[in-house]
């Protein structure tokens, strides 16, 4: 396989993998362990900083894979990817600016601004880690033989 044959499937990985560790970032602080919640949601924000790298390494190197799919599947396909993109644009600054104060907090012992913007910033980065993994799924396995 070659590098563009492999990064989709990087990149689909990483982008479950911080939809994972965000959603167990929530749990943890759910439960009040916020130095559990710290790490996870630190290597959250790491992991989808190396998916950005790797999606648009993958768009630089292939901008375009049409979607074979037709009739409601093509519908499907693109509701998801529109609200996905769209989305994905509107979290990525929530997620660094939630990131940023909490650590601010940390240093002046002031959380209250941070839960505000996450109370958005998770379910909308949650959503969007979930669309992108149906949206690739979709491509890449679904309708791949089609292609």
């Amino acid at each position: 396989m070659t590098l563009v044959e492999v990064l989709p499937h990087v990149t689909a990985t990483l982008n479950g993998l911080a939809g994972l560790l965000s959603l167990i970032g929530f749990i943890l602080i759910r439960g009040q362990n916020r130095r559990a919640h710290q790490i996870v949601m630190t290597s959250a924000v790491i992991t989808s900083a190396l998916f950005l790298v790797t999606y648009l390494m993958h768009h630089f190197l292939r901008p375009l894979h049409p979607f074979p799919g037709q009739g409601p599947a093509r519908t499907l396909y693109f509701s998801l990817l529109f609200s996905h993109v769209g989305l994905a644009v509107v979290v990525t600054p929530m997620i660094i600016l939630t990131f940023l104060r909490a650590r601010r907090g940390l240093a002046i012992g002031q959380f209250d601004r941070h839960r505000a913007l996450a109370r958005w910033t998770f379910p909308i980065w949650l959503y969007v880690s979930v669309t992108g993994i149906a949206v690739y799924w979709l491509l890449y396995h679904t309708y791949a033989a089609a292609a």
